[in-house]
């Protein structure tokens, strides 16, 4: 993870933890299900960010060591969970997280592992987890394509983003992901999700993506045009749908 990746989300902290989405609860079931997380475990959530999935694994009883280098969203999750008993938090990165060895029972990886040096996070991945733990990978995949509203807000970040077609996520492979994974044993599993936003919360969930034009930025104003444009063209009800499926891979590494 470069030093600018780790700063990419400084100056977009308050729309991240006021737009982003939670996951459906169908696949924190799947992960206390088949994956076999419990009550108790300890579980490293690497690139924590705000503390969205973080907050998810406490409320089921498990312990949460949240390892996330940038500090305006450390601080984030600090605030909103920093009182919990079974929460701490740690400065570092997913290449070198400090953690003893052997020492997590999992380790999630919520919508931040497409930032990662892949070789070192996977030496770093195997050395803290307990024999048999299991990584999770997780993304909030947004839908691209199925409703007008997808489709015209894909076309809006590919007119005025800045670096959007480098920082998707699906620029890596099924087949890099399974490398990641011992013997390249890899399950997959989907789910739906969706946020209902009115144009406040649109521009809010816009600007939270790091590749969005910042206020200040070239095509900042374009793109906020842009999007009132398209929410009174597609609103229904004066809400929006942004439609996402919630990918998670898992297996030992």
């Amino acid at each position: 993870m470069s030093g600018d990746s780790k700063e990419r989300f400084s100056n977009r902290v308050g729309d991240y933890v006021k737009y982003r989405p939670s996951y459906p609860a169908e696949a924190i079931d799947y992960l206390y299900s088949t994956v076999g997380m419990k009550p108790g475990s300890l579980i490293a959530d690497v690139g924590a960010g705000t503390g969205i999935f973080s907050r998810l694994l406490l409320e089921r009883g498990s312990e949460v060591v949240a390892v996330e280098p940038n500090q305006a969203m450390r601080e984030a999750a600090d605030r909103e969970l920093g009182s919990h008993e079974r929460y701490r938090s740690i400065a570092a990165a997913a290449e070198a997280t400090g953690l003893p060895e052997e020492s997590v029972d999992f380790i999630v990886c919520a919508q931040s592992f497409h930032w990662f040096d892949r070789p070192a996070a996977q030496a770093e991945f195997h050395r803290i987890l307990k024999p048999g733990g299991k990584a999770v990978l997780i993304w909030n995949s947004r839908l691209t394509t199925g409703t007008p509203f997808l489709e015209g807000y894909e076309e809006l970040l590919r007119q005025y983003s800045t670096d959007y077609a480098q920082m998707m996520h699906k620029n890596i492979s099924p087949e890099q992901l399974r490398q990641f994974f011992r013997d390249q044993n890899m399950r997959e599993v989907k789910f739906t999700n969706a946020q209902l936003f009115n144009l406040e919360e649109l521009i809010g969930r816009a600007l939270s993506s790091s590749y969005v034009p910042a206020e200040g930025q070239p095509n900042h104003e374009p793109l906020k045009q842009g999007l009132g444009r398209l929410f009174e063209r597609t609103k229904e009800n004066g809400r929006i749908s942004f439609d996402y499926e919630t990918e998670v891979f898992w297996g030992e590494v």
